[in-house]
C-alpha cells in the first residue's frame, strides 16, 4: 500500500467532494444543476488582451524561459498600475514579482516564510488555501475571528498577548472571500500599526481589488505609510479581467519578502509563459474600463440575486464588492444542511459557509457568475422551495 506524506494526510477532508458526488447523481437523473458554488467569472476575456496574446505567441523569442522575477514589461506594468490607481510607488526590480496566479503566490509565500511550528493568524471564515498552506508548511494556525457584528474585520484586541507574541504572519483579504466584506484605508492603517507594533508580517490578498460597486474603491494596504516595513500584497488578473485560466498574478511590497518568495519559486517553478505576461501587461496599462464594466454587470446580478434569495429566508447584506454573496441561513439550519436541502430539492448548488471555517457554520456563499436569465430560472425553482 502506498503511503503519502504525513502533511498531506493531515489536510482536512475536502467538503466539496460530497456535493460534487450529489451533483453528478442529480445530473445522471436528467436534472440540470445550477452551480453557484464556483468563484470564476463567466464573462469573456477582453478581445484586446486575447489579440495581444496571439501577437506575442507568434514571436519565437517569447517561447524561451521567462526571467525568474517575471518579464520586465509585466513588472513595470504592475508598478505603473499601482502608481496610477493607488498613488503607490514600486520599484519593478525589487518590489514586484510575477506569479502563476495569486493562489500559487500565497501558498509559496507561506512556504518561504514559515518554519515548522511558527504561528500564522488565519481569518475565520477565510479562503481555505490559507489554512492548508500553513498546514503543509508545518505551521500552526491561530484563528483571526471575523464576525458580522464587526463587519468581518478582525478585532486585534481580542487576541491574547501569548498569541500576539507567537504570531509571525497575519493573512488579510479585502474585498473578502467568502464574506464580500470591504474595508476602509483607516482599517488597513490599524492592521499595519498592529503588525508593526507586534512584529507580525502581513500578507494581504487583494484578488478582488477592482470588482467593486458604486463609488467604493478598494484601498491597497501599501497606501498605508510604512506598510512596506511589514506587508506584502497579492493581486490577480483572474477576476478583474476574466483571466482565471491564464494564471497570472503578482506580489508587491516589502523587498525582502519579495526576494524570499522569488528564491523559493525559482527552485520549484520557472514562471509563467512570456506571452501571457506580456498580454497581461496590456491589461494593466489599459484605462481599466473592463473591470469597471464587469463590476456593473456583477452589481446588477447581485441586486437581482438578493431580491430572489431573500424570498426563501436568507439574510443578506448588500456588499460593496467581489463576485459573491454571503448569506445567513434560517436559525433551524446549519449552512451545510440548508445547502444540501437546496441542492436535492431544486438542483441549485451553493457553498456551505463551514467550508471557510467554523465562523461560517450558519452561512452560505453564493457566486454571481451566472447571467440574469439563469437567475430568473433560480427564482422559478425557488418558488416551490419551502423551509
Amino acid at each position: 500500500m502506498i503511503k503519502v506524506s504525513d502533511r498531506l494526510s493531515q489536510l482536512p477532508p475536502y467538503l466539496f467532494s460530497e456535493f460534487a458526488r450529489k451533483k453528478k447523481e442529480l445530473e445522471s437523473q436528467g436534472i440540470k444543476v445550477i452551480d453557484l458554488g464556483i468563484g470564476a467569472p463567466d464573462l469573456a476575456t477582453p478581445s484586446f488582451i486575447v489579440e495581444e496574446l496571439i501577437r506575442q505567441v507568434q514571436n519565437p523569442n517569447n517561447h524561451k524561459y521567462p526571467p525568474y522575477h517575471g518579464a520586465q514589461e509585466f513588472r513595470e506594468a504592475v508598478s505603473h498600475y499601482y502608481l496610477r490607481h493607488y498613488g503607490v510607488e514600486l520599484d519593478p526590480n525589487t518590489e514586484v514579482l510575477a506569479l502563476i496566479g495569486s493562489k500559487e503566490g500565497l501558498a509559496n509565500f507561506i512556504q518561504s516564510i514559515i518554519n515548522p511550528g511558527d504561528t500564522v493568524l488565519i481569518p475565520n471564515p477565510g479562503y481555505p488555501v490559507y489554512r492548508t498552506s500553513v498546514s503543509l508548511a508545518g505551521g500552526v494556525c491561530e484563528e483571526l475571528f471575523l464576525t458580522e457584528e464587526n463587519g468581518y474585520f478582525p478585532n486585534f484586541s481580542d487576541l491574547s498577548q501569548e498569541t500576539k507574541s507567537l504570531a509571525k504572519l497575519m493573512i488579510l483579504n479585502y474585498p473578502n472571500n467568502p464574506t464580500a466584506a470591504t474595508v476602509s484605508l483607516q482599517q488597513l492603517e490599524e492592521a499595519v500599526e498592529f503588525g508593526r507594533k507586534e512584529n507580525i508580517l502581513i500578507a494581504h490578498d487583494a484578488a478582488y481589488d477592482l470588482i467593486t460597486f458604486d463609488d467604493y474603491i478598494a484601498p491597497s494596504i501599501l497606501q498605508v505609510p510604512q506598510a512596506k516595513e511589514v506587508a506584502i500584497e497579492f493581486g490577480s488578473l483572474s477576476k478583474s479581467f476574466n483571466m482565471t485560466g491564464w494564471r497570472i498574478g503578482y506580489a508587491v511590497g516589502n523587498k525582502e519578502l519579495i526576494q524570499a518568495l522569488s528564491v523559493y519559486k525559482s527552485n520549484i517553478d520557472t514562471g509563467q509563459f512570456l506571452p501571457i505576461q506580456k498580454a497581461a501587461s496590456i491589461a494593466l496599462y489599459s484605462d481599466l474600463s473592463v473591470p469597471k464594466n464587469n463590476s456593473q454587470i456583477f452589481k446588477i446580478r447581485m441586486e437581482r440575486m438578493i431580491e430572489v434569495l431573500k424570498k426563501i429566508g436568507l439574510k443578506i447584506e448588500k456588499p460593496k464588492g467581489t463576485i459573491f454573496l454571503w448569506a445567513r441561513v434560517p436559525d433551524n439550519f446549519t449552512g451545510s444542511e440548508f445547502a444540501n436541502k437546496l441542492l436535492m430539492e431544486t438542483g441549485i448548488m451553493i457553498t456551505p459557509g463551514i467550508a471557510f471555517g467554523t465562523n461560517g457554520n450558519q452561512y452560505v456563499r453564493i457566486s454571481l457568475s451566472i447571467g440574469l436569465e439563469m437567475i430568473d430560472e433560480i427564482e422559478k425553482r425557488l418558488s416551490k422551495f419551502t423551509i
